[in-house]
């Protein structure tokens, strides 16, 4: 039987610590191939690059593995991965990440780390995005690889159907023998309130610096934060279609007007 085949990419950038554990975990169980963006990419949510070219440069940054680095978002480099690069070829899954820090609740938004993998999964491919709740550079991801790799072991050994999914995995930074396990949950719904700090810069020009904090405001058990606060890993099943349907009769009577 042919290995599956795995497209890894993240927003931190190609060489980010937290994209070479996931190298290191995937090469175990398929043929690796890395697209990723050449500079960190945080933030840029679903955005796609159309008013400029985008560049892909072939790279040895992880050995035995073929990877290149895209000048566009992790949206592109997905894009391109599956559209480009291996176009007369069929992608098993696409693994996202291992992006320093949360990209639970509200952050799933923002996220370039799952806007890359929500794209690979409204083009068909299986999907997940990995994240480790420390924003440091030189954070301990070897819990997270330990967990990811049983993750992956239970999907592609053990998952009965083939279906097209998109899980947001979160994983708290803690030591492999404190973290409790998978939970499955329901993404939160909390936010971030947003603070604009002005200054001047040397022209006499003001300019703004965006900051605040984040409103947990949903920490009820089953949702990720609460998972996460209690040394879980939270897996939260998401998707791309946002329409409302719990609100859908309340604009019935548009229709009949």
């Amino acid at each position: 039987m042919s290995k599956p085949l795995i497209l890894v990419t993240n927003d931190d950038g190609i060489v980010a610590p937290g994209i070479k554990a996931l190298v290191n975990v995937a090469k175990l169980f398929g043929e690796v191939f890395v697209v990723a963006p050449d500079k960190p990419q945080s933030g840029k949510g679903h955005g796609i690059t159309i008013s400029d070219p985008i560049r892909l440069r072939k790279v040895s940054v992880f050995e035995g593995i073929e990877s290149y680095e895209c000048s566009g978002t992790p949206v592109d480099c997905v894009k391109l991965g599956k559209t480009v690069l291996l176009k007369d070829r069929t992608i098993d899954i696409c693994l996202s990440g291992i992006n320093h820090g949360s990209n639970s609740s509200i952050n799933i938004i923002y996220s370039g780390t799952m806007s890359a993998a929500m794209e690979a999964h409204l083009e068909g491919i299986p999907s997940i995005g990995f994240s480790l709740l420390d924003y440091s550079f030189d954070a301990d991801f070897s819990a997270a690889e330990r967990y990811i790799a049983e993750l992956l072991t239970l999907l592609l050994h053990k998952q009965k159907t083939k279906e097209n999914y998109l899980l947001n995995v979160n994983i708290p930074a803690l030591p492999y023998d404190q973290i409790k396990g998978f939970k499955l949950c329901r993404q939160a719904d909390s936010r971030w309130i947003e603070e604009y700090v002005e200054a001047t810069d040397p022209k006499g020009l003001k300019y703004y610096w965006l900051t605040g904090h984040f409103d947990n405001g949903d920490t009820v058990e089953g949702t990720d934060n609460y998972a996460l606060e209690n040394g879980y890993i939270s897996i939260v099943p998401s998707q791309y279609d946002l329409t409302d349907y719990k609100r859908m009769k309340l604009f019935e009577y548009l229709e009949e007007s």
